[in-house]
Parts: structure tokens; C-alpha cells; sequence
């Protein structure tokens, strides 16, 4: 071979991709689908028969799962669309602070600091009135393409 060192830099980084592909004549409703950049829930699939240029298009109508702004896209069928990898992930409510943010008990041990309450009126009027009463909450947080925020809550009983 040959005696030169080769130096490889690597801007990625080694954790897992936010993404894969599927084909988009597989996705379903309820499924999830990266539109514009941004993760969402499928609410209505379309497809649309063959045309003159031989391919089959979807048609996406999907809500954007932090911000539910609804977002569209056609895509032919037999190409592949990102779909995120979302984990949804229960936590214990320890503390809210005055700016906005929540301590959580991981189940671990250890406390999650870096949350801010969510923007949903309804959801953070429980949150605040059912931690104001004392109850045990657990909140559950949605992840998905580094981007996480709290989207239910479940109430386990008074302390």
C-alpha cells in the first residue's frame, strides 16, 4: 500500500441520525414524516394514480408536533421521505422555577433541568395548578430531531 498517514476530519457527530428513510407510499396516517425540516404527525394520506410521467404522488397533510402548525407536501410514492426517530419518555415533576423551566426526576435518579414549561395554555394551567396543589405529576416529553418539550400529563395522586 502506501507509507502516507491519512488524517480524516469529522464534523458529525457519532450519536444516532435524527432521521431515516421509508418510502413514502408506506407512510400511514399516524405515522410521523419530516416536512420543511421540521418533525410532524400525519394527519390525512392522499395518493393519486399514476400520471403521464409514470409515478404515483402522496399527499401529506401532517401537524408540526412542537409548534402544531400544519404543514403539506406531495412526494412521488416510490421515493423515500425522512421520518424522525420520536421517543416519548415519562418523568416525575419535581420544581418550576419563576423563568419557566422544570426540574424532572429521570429514571435514574438524576434531575432534568433543561425543559421549559409548554407553550399549550390548557397544559400549562394543569401543570401549574395541579403542582401548586401538591399532587404527584409526571409529564411526558416528546423527542424527536434534538428538539424536546413536554406534551401530556398524568396525574399519579397526592404526595
Amino acid at each position: 500500500m502506501s507509507d502516507e498517514e491519512h488524517q480524516f476530519e469529522s464534523k458529525a457527530d457519532a450519536g444516532a441520525s435524527k432521521t431515516y428513510p421509508q418510502q413514502a407510499g408506506t407512510i400511514r396516517k399516524n405515522g410521523y414524516i419530516v416536512i420543511k425540516g421540521r418533525p410532524c404527525k400525519v394527519v390525512e394520506v392522499s395518493t393519486s394514480k399514476t400520471g403521464k410521467h409514470g409515478h404515483a404522488k402522496c399527499h401529506f397533510v401532517a401537524i408540526d408536533i412542537f409548534t402544531s402548525k400544519k404543514l403539506e407536501d406531495i412526494v412521488p410514492s416510490s421515493h423515500n421521505c425522512d421520518v424522525p426517530h420520536v421517543n416519548r419518555t415519562d418523568y416525575q415533576l419535581i420544581d418550576i422555577s419563576e423563568d419557566g423551566f422544570v426540574s424532572l426526576l429521570t429514571d435514574n435518579g438524576n434531575t432534568k433541568d433543561d425543559l421549559r414549561l409548554p407553550t399549550d395554555e390548557a397544559l400549562l394551567t394543569q401543570i401549574k395548578d395541579g403542582f401548586a396543589e401538591g399532587k404527584d405529576l409526571v409529564v411526558s416529553v416528546m423527542s424527536a430531531m434534538g428538539e424536546e418539550q413536554i406534551c401530556a400529563l398524568k396525574d399519579i395522586g397526592p404526595k
